[in-house]
Order: structure tokens, then C-alpha cells, then sequence
């Protein structure tokens, strides 16, 4: 009998959830520390990429285990939908954010220590209710493609294509506005390690408030 065989339902979620959001933790700062690292070298299609790739290869390999939130605003997503019960929100949080944390010690001492270990930061240029509303659509639009995706049962089998492709359209046309983190453990985990704290208030609300919002109008809509 092999280890899997031996986990709980919920042990290998929460296996799923931690690996999951070590491997989308490290592709997506990982390739901002790269790219800072070699002076944009990469350019930002890298940095869209990288995440991109990470987050449909996650889904592809976890999605059946645990629904590959791999987000902590997701969860709460989920949570609003009635696609995961309440007690399961501890699990969850403390696997993504475990998973988050181990993966900026990861690129820290195996990529580089370069732009705050991969922390989201926005352009102050713009005004802060500007920014705060991207953010908001950017975690929306995610949130959009994954009900979409479930709802559909995996949208004809492009699920998860889907998914990675709405991080990487987030970063690429978003992401010089407010940083388009769309995940609260993406933005905690380098920011806690590199000690650059000043942007996580953005990050700790409106990427729960673009999921509750598309979550509520989901629920509203289509959960009996």
C-alpha cells in the first residue's frame, strides 16, 4: 500500500493545497526575482508565463483532490459558493500559507533575493482607488474563469488552460497598475521573508473582496 493510500481525505487535500502553492509561489516570484535579477532580461511576458504555466499544471495534477484553490481568497471564494464546507477553512489557509512560506525561503536562498523576493508592489503614480479597483478586477476575473470552469465541469476540457491563461492576461495588461498578486499567500509569503510589509494591506483585502463578489453574484444565480 503506497503513503497515498494511507492519507485521510483530508490529509491529501491538505497536501495538495501546500504543494500546489509551493510550485505557483515559486514560478511567480520566482520569475520577478530572475527578471530583477538579470535586469528584465526575461521581460514581463516571463513573469506572466511563468504563473501562468504553474497554476494550470497544478489544477491539471491536484484539481481532483482539492479543487487546486491554491488562493486563499479562492477558498473564501468557494466558501461563499457552498463548494467547500466551513470546517475546512483552517485546512485550507494553513496549507496554502504554509506552502506560500516554504516557497519564499525556496527562492530565497535557491534564486535570489532580488526585488523583495518577488513582492507584489503597485504604481503610486495612480491613485489608491484606482489601484485598489484593479486589483479587485483582477481577482474577479480570476475568480470568473474558475466558477466558469467548475460549473461547466472543466469548460470542455479547457479548464485549466483557461485558468493559468486569466493569471497571465492578469499580470501582463494589470500588474503595472496594482501589482495583479490576485492571491493574498502570493503576496504574504515573500513580503513576511524579504520583510518588505508595506503594500500587504492591498493585497489582504481587495483580492478577497474581487472573489466574495463573484462569489456572491455565483451563489445568488445558480446555488439552490
Amino acid at each position: 500500500m503506497n503513503l497515498t493510500n494511507k492519507l485521510t481525505p483530508n490529509q491529501k487535500r491538505f497536501f495538495a493545497e501546500l504543494i500546489g502553492t509551493f510550485v505557483l509561489v515559486v514560478f511567480a516570484t520566482g520569475s520577478v526575482v530572475l527578471d530583477a535579477k538579470y535586469v528584465g532580461k526575461f521581460g514581463l511576458w516571463f513573469v506572466a508565463l511563468a504563473p501562468a504555466v504553474a497554476v494550470a499544471l497544478m489544477v491539471y495534477v491536484f484539481g481532483k483532490i482539492s479543487m487546486a484553490h491554491l488562493n486563499p481568497a479562492v477558498t473564501f471564494g468557494f466558501l461563499i459558493t457552498k463548494h467547500m464546507s466551513k470546517n475546512l477553512l483552517p485546512l485550507y489557509f494553513a496549507a496554502e500559507i504554509t506552502g506560500a512560506l516554504l516557497a519564499s525561503v525556496f527562492v530565497k536562498y535557491a534564486i535570489g533575493t532580488e526585488a523583495n523576493l518577488g513582492a507584489n508592489a503597485p504604481d503610486y503614480h495612480f491613485s489608491i482607488p484606482f489601484i485598489v479597483g484593479i486589483e479587485i478586477l483582477a481577482t474577479a476575473l480570476l475568480m470568473s474563469v474558475i466558477l466558469v470552469a467548475v460549473h461547466t465541469k472543466g469548460l470542455k476540457g479547457f479548464g485549466k488552460i483557461a485558468i493559468g491563461a486569466m493569471v497571465g492576461l492578469d499580470i501582463f495588461f494589470l500588474s503595472f497598475v496594482s501589482g495583479a498578486s490576485m492571491n493574498p499567500a502570493r503576496s504574504l509569503a515573500p513580503a513576511l521573508v524579504s520583510g518588505y510589509l508595506n503594500d500587504l494591506w492591498l493585497y489582504l483585502t481587495a483580492t478577497f473582496i474581487g472573489t466574495g463578489i463573484v462569489a456572491s453574484i455565483y451563489r445568488r444565480k445558480f446555488v439552490k
